[in-house]
C-alpha cells in the first residue's frame, strides 16, 4: 500500500469515518491492495465523506459540484484539453483569479502545473471524482470514465521524452517525505540502484527506489528547483534551498550535493515552519523543569546556553524560547548561519563570510541596533564568545549553542576557546544540555513491563515501578509499525549560583562543577529520561541507548 493511501486512511480513522478494525478488514479482503476503494465498495465509507475529510485536513473547501450550474465564461477559462488532461472543472471567477474543482486535495503536481500553464494562482476546491466526471461530460463533452487514482510517484513509461514524469516523481518524493514527518531526505547513488532514505524521528528508513537510469534526471530536477545550483557542475559540492507548498503549508528544504564515485549524493534537510510554534511541553519538558526554564528565559540579562551534539534539537529549543518571549515590547535579533526559519517580529541576520559578514561582525552591528534579546546560532570562536559575553554584561539576554556532551562542560569549552574564567562566571546564567528520544506512538500505546536488565541499567526499583506507567508501542499504520511517533528532549539543567561562580573563578574542573551541581539537585539526562520512561512517554531502550555515556 502506498504511503499516500496510508495517509488518507489515517485521516479517515482520525475523523471517525472508519475504525482501525474496519481498515484492517478492508486491507485483508482487498483484491488489488486499494484499501480505500474496498472501504467505499463495502458501504462503510462514501466517496463524499472521504473527500470531505481529506479536504478538511488540507484546509480546502468541499463543494457539491453536481448541484451547481456553471457559466460558459468561467468554463472557457480552462481549455477542454487541460480540463481533460488534469480532470478538473473551473467553477467560479474570483478577484483576479479562478476557482477550480479537483478530486484529490493532495495532487500538488496538478496545482503547480495548472497555475503555471494558466499564468495565475488558482483557488482549488474539492469535489468527488464522480461529480467531476459528470461535469466534464456535461460541459465539455468529454465522455470517458474517471481513471483510477494515479500514484504520482510512478513513472509514466509511455512518455520517456517528457520532463513531466520526472517533475511528478520529484514532487511526490518531497510531498511523501513531508507527509511521513521526515527531517532529512537522502538520495544516494549506489552501483546498481539509486537509494532513497528518509530520516524519520532520527532513524534512517529505506524507501522505494526510483529506477537507476533516472538518477541524473532526478538530481538535475532538484538542482533546477533551487534556482542557484548548476546542473552542469558535478565535480564539486553545491548548496541551495528549495521552497515548496504541501497542502496549506509552505516548507523549505536545505539542499547539499557531494560528488561520489557513483554520481552526486544529495541530502535535503526539511525545515518545517510548524516547529516554530512548539511550546515548551511539546519539547518534552515536564512541569517542574518547564517552570525553571520559563524563569530562566525571561531573565533581563546574561547568557543561556543550549548544548549537545549535532542533531540533538538545540536549534528547535532556541526557536521555541524565542517564540515564547517574542512580544511587541521586546526587540529580538538573531545572527545565524544559515537562517533556517523566518520568524515574524524578529530581526534575523544571515552570516556571509564571503563578504565579511562573520559572526563577530554581525554581532557588533547588532549591538548598535539596541536589542533586548540576542540569539547567536553557535559560539564557535573566542571573538564571538567575548562579544556575546560583553553583550550579556551590558544588559542583554543572549541565547546560543555549544557542542559539549553535558551541561557543566560548557564552562570548560568557553575557557578553552579563550574566554577568561571571571567573564564566564559573570555572564553565564545557566546551561541546558539535551538529547532527543523517540516518543511512544499514542495510537498503538499499550502497557508493558520493564525487563530486569533494564531495571538494573536505569537503577529503577520496585517502589518506583509501583506508581509507574510503563508503556510500549505495539506498531501500527500511524507509526509505520515502528512503535514510535515524534520525538522529545531529555534535559540536564546546570544553573550558576554564587558557589559555582566562585569555583569557575578558581579554575574548578568540569568534574568538580558537576559534583557541586548534583549536590544542588541537578538531574542528569539519564535521570530525566528515567522519569519519562516511568511516565509512559518513551521506552527504557530509547533512554539507555541515548544516554550510554552517562555513567551516573
Amino acid at each position: 500500500m502506498s504511503s499516500n493511501q496510508d495517509f488518507i486512511l489515517e485521516i479517515l480513522e482520525d475523523s471517525g469515518l472508519a475504525t482501525r478494525r474496519d481498515i484492517q478488514e478492508a486491507r485483508d479482503s482487498s483484491p488489488n491492495g486499494n484499501v480505500l476503494e474496498t472501504l467505499i465498495a463495502s458501504g462503510l465509507v462514501t466517496e463524499e465523506d472521504s473527500m470531505r475529510a481529506l479536504a478538511a485536513h488540507a484546509a480546502m473547501e468541499f463543494i457539491e459540484l453536481e448541484t451547481m450550474t456553471l457559466e460558459r465564461a468561467v468554463l472557457d477559462r480552462v481549455p477542454k484539453e487541460l480540463a481533460e488532461r488534469f480532470k478538473v472543472v473551473p467553477v467560479a471567477e474570483t478577484d483576479g483569479g479562478l476557482m477550480i474543482a479537483v478530486s484529490n486535495p493532495l495532487d500538488f503536481d496538478t496545482f503547480d502545473s495548472l497555475g503555471h500553464v494558466l499564468g495565475i494562482t488558482p483557488e482549488f476546491v474539492c469535489a468527488t471524482s464522480k461529480a467531476i466526471t459528470a461535469a466534464l461530460k456535461n460541459y465539455y463533452g468529454i465522455d470517458s470514465e474517471q481513471p483510477a487514482t494515479v500514484n504520482p510517484y510512478e513513472l509514466d513509461e509511455s512518455d520517456p521524452d517528457s520532463d513531466a514524469p520526472i517533475i511528478r516523481m520529484v514532487t511526490s518524493l518531497l510531498s511523501e517525505a513531508y507527509t511521513l514527518r521526515a527531517s532529512d531526505i537522502h538520495l544516494e547513488p549506489m552501483e546498481s540502484y539509486f537509494r532513497v532514505r528518509f530520516r524519520i524521528d532520527g532513524v534512517l528508513q529505506e524507501m522505494q527506489s526510483p529506477p537507476k537510469r533516472l538518477q541524473s534526471a532526478i538530481i538535475s530536477r532538484l538542482k533546477i528547483l533551487t534556482g542557484s545550483m548548476s546542473i552542469a557542475e558535478k565535480r564539486i559540492p553545491q548548496d541551495g534551498r528549495i521552497q515548496i507548498t504541501v497542502g496549506p503549508r509552505q516548507i523549505d528544504l536545505r539542499v547539499s550535493t557531494v560528488p561520489s564515485t557513483q554520481g552526486e549524493s544529495i541530502v535535503m534537510r526539511i525545515l518545517d515552519k510548524s516547529a516554530l510554534q512548539l511550546g515548551l511541553p511539546q519539547l518534552g519538558f515536564l512541569s517542574d523543569d518547564q517552570a525553571i526554564f520559563e524563569q530562566l528565559i525571561t531573565l533581563p540579562d546574561g547568557i543561556l546556553l543550549v548544548t549537545g551534539p549535532t542533531g540533538s534539537g538545540k536549534t528547535t529549543t532556541l526557536y521555541a524560547c524565542l517564540n515564547y518571549i517574542n512580544r511587541p515590547d521586546k526587540k529580538l535579533i538573531t545572527v545565524e548561519d544559515p537562517v533556517e526559519y523566518q520568524m515574524a517580529g524578529i530581526n534575523q541576520v544571515q552570516v556571509n563570510v564571503d563578504i565579511g559578514m562573520t559572526f563577530p561582525a554581525a554581532l557588533r552591528s547588532m549591538l548598535r541596533q539596541a536589542p533586548n534579546i540576542i540569539m547567536i546560532g553557535e559560539i564557535r570562536d573566542a571573538d564571538t564568545a567575548n562579544i556575546a559575553i560583553n553583550a550579556s554584561l551590558t544588559g542583554h539576554l543572549v541565547f546560543s549553542t555549544l557542542h559539549t556532551n553535558d551541561a557543566p562542560g560548557a564552562v570548560a569549552r568557553l575557557v578553552d576557546i579563550g574566554v577568561q574564567p571571571f567573564l564566564v562566571s559573570s555572564a553565564v546564567r545557566a546551561v541546558l544540555a539535551q538529547r532527543l528520544i523517540r516518543r511512544i506512538c499514542p495510537k498503538c500505546k499499550e502497557p508493558a513491563e520493564l525487563l530486569p536488565s533494564d531495571m538494573r541499567s536505569l537503577g529503577v526499583d520496585a517502589v518506583q515501578l509501583a506508581h509507574a506507567q510503563i508503556s510500549k508501542g505495539r506498531g501500527c499504520e500511524a507509526c509505520r509499525n515502528g512503535g514510535y511517533k515524534g520525538r522529545a528532549g531529555i534535559f540536564e539543567f546546570f544553573q550558576v549560583d554564587d558557589e559555582i561562580r566562585h569555583m569557575i573563578n578558581e579554575g574548578g574542573t568540569t568534574l568538580q562543577l558537576r559534583k557541586r551541581a548534583r549536590e544542588m539537585g541537578m538531574r542528569t539526562m539519564r535521570e530525566d529520561g528515567i522519569r519519562k520512561v516511568l511516565s509512559g512517554m518513551t521506552t527504557a531502550e530509547e533512554v539507555i541507548g541515548v544516554t550510554m555515556g552517562d555513567k551516573e
